[in-house]
């Protein structure tokens, strides 16, 4: 089966590498002639782990192509997955215009049966309207071309997500093609091997199931955070408490972590595109709108804890700020906490020295007047505290000793509760934590 993939971002390119990986002959298509070089080079334009061998070993085995040439990519194939961009506007709203542009060039391509799914994530409808747009193409020639649409949702933990792609929790296709799902269903049969769980629904479900997925898990996120601010006030440990009712089948314990609140290319996007839509229909999504209420105030909190933690007033200090990626094992800073922090941290007069593995490139792109540092602890060098906003694994068993012996001051905020309270104390630390 020849399959094209629309778009080499994130998404795209992860999917097509996957589906090489299952022996399937893949084209990936990219208007960014400079991003496909890159790629026939072997050079990845994202920090996924893993995704560079992968990549490598079936580009190298002629399963995984690149080209600048969609119309023909589309020609060659009998599934065209859309995954380009879908930004969020100012308003909540999701931005088509990549996926019209691309349906109607799908259109004008058309040679025969095609089956056209959405791999991006898009708001309930858009699934029919990339078959009105792709129809209009089709009519404005004269062809009578047959197609199918269909919705197959990614479900991609960024750091995560070749593991996501070839062992996920379920796969979701919606379509109301019974041909279609045959052939997605082929198209995954690897998955069905390992007895991977299939939803088959149709298209404005399947659209649907991914906003409540990721909006689910967003809420349990600000949920644990509002519990911490109840901690800190009542002298309570929210890891405790995210124990106590982790443990419980019906709850589970994952996206139970106290922290700066959610960031990333996901979250924050589709809650609100969650949101506009329901306000659409004229409904409200009362609990995702306080979701992401929620996680916009907990930026803030964080850096009042950071103020409090220097007396008060930060003007003149400097501060270390270790991991700047919304996430570890990635260098996407979309949305990222640390770059609020930051920004908060620098109006209120703080100089920062910050280190992160890999995201430092890319958050140069966005903070202006932060040192950046070769590691961690040339970070912490004269600072006044060691604040620790992404829990990146080289960063839970510092030198302790040695950090200390850095700081001007032996001040610590932990906002991923990496560290144990009282170890940090008796280790010299003045330690601060979230929730506890």
């Amino acid at each position: 089966m020849n399959v094209c993939v629309i778009g080499t971002g994130y998404v795209g390119l992860v999917t097509g590498a996957c589906f090489a990986e299952f022996g399937v002959n893949v084209i990936c298509a990219d208007k960014d002639g400079d991003k496909i070089d890159a790629l026939e080079r072997g050079e990845i334009p994202i920090y996924e782990p893993g995704l560079d061998a992968l990549v490598k070993r079936n580009a190298s085995q002629a399963r995984l192509a690149f080209t600048t040439d969609t119309a023909e990519a589309v020609r060659a194939s009998l599934v065209v997955f859309i995954a380009v961009g879908t930004p969020a506007r100012e308003d909540g709203a999701t931005d088509l215009t990549y996926v019209e542009a691309v349906a109607r060039e799908i259109g004008r391509a058309m040679n025969g049966y095609k089956v056209i799914v959405t791999k991006s994530t898009v708001p309930v409808g858009t699934s029919q309207r990339v078959r009105e747009w792709i129809q209009q193409e089709l009519s404005a020639t004269g062809s009578d071309v047959k197609f199918s649409v269909a919705s197959n949702p990614e479900f991609l933990r960024e750091g995560a997500a070749i593991n996501d792609f070839l062992r996920p929790d379920r796969v979701v296709i919606g379509t109301d093609d019974e041909m279609a799902a045959a052939i997605l269903r082929d198209l995954y049969r690897p998955l069905y091997l390992n007895e991977t769980p299939f939803v088959i629904t149709n298209l404005p479900t399947a659209e649907l199931t991914k906003y409540a997925a990721n909006a689910f898990l967003a809420t349990k996120i600000s949920f644990i955070n509002e519990v911490a601010n109840l901690c800190e006030r009542i002298g309570g440990d929210v890891q405790a408490v995210a124990r106590g009712i982790g443990l419980d089948g019906r709850i589970g314990k994952k996206f139970l972590h106290a922290g700066p609140g959610f960031g990333g290319s996901c979250f924050p996007k589709d809650t609100r595109s969650a949101a506009h839509f329901a306000r659409e229909l004229g409904e409200r999504f009362h609990i995702v709108e306080a979701v992401i209420d929620v996680n916009e105030r907990q930026r803030d909190r964080m850096v009042d804890k950071i103020r409090r933690a220097l007396g008060g007033d930060l003007s003149g200090l400097s501060i270390a700020v270790l991991g700047l990626s919304f996430k570890p094992e990635t260098d996407d800073m979309r949305d990222a906490p640390s770059v609020d922090i930051i920004r908060g941290l620098q109006k209120d007069g703080a100089a920062v020295r910050a280190f992160d593995p890999v995201a430092m490139p890319a958050a140069a792109r966005v903070l202006h007047d932060v040192e950046f540092c070769e590691d961690a602890y040339g970070a912490c060098e004269n600072a006044h505290a060691m604040v620790i906003v992404t829990e990146w694994n080289q960063f839970r068993m510092l030198e302790l000793e040695r950090v200390r012996g850095l700081l001007a001051r032996p001040v610590v905020v932990d906002l991923r509760n990496v560290y144990d309270p009282e170890a940090m104390r008796r280790a010299g630390f003045e330690y601060h934590s979230v929730g506890r």
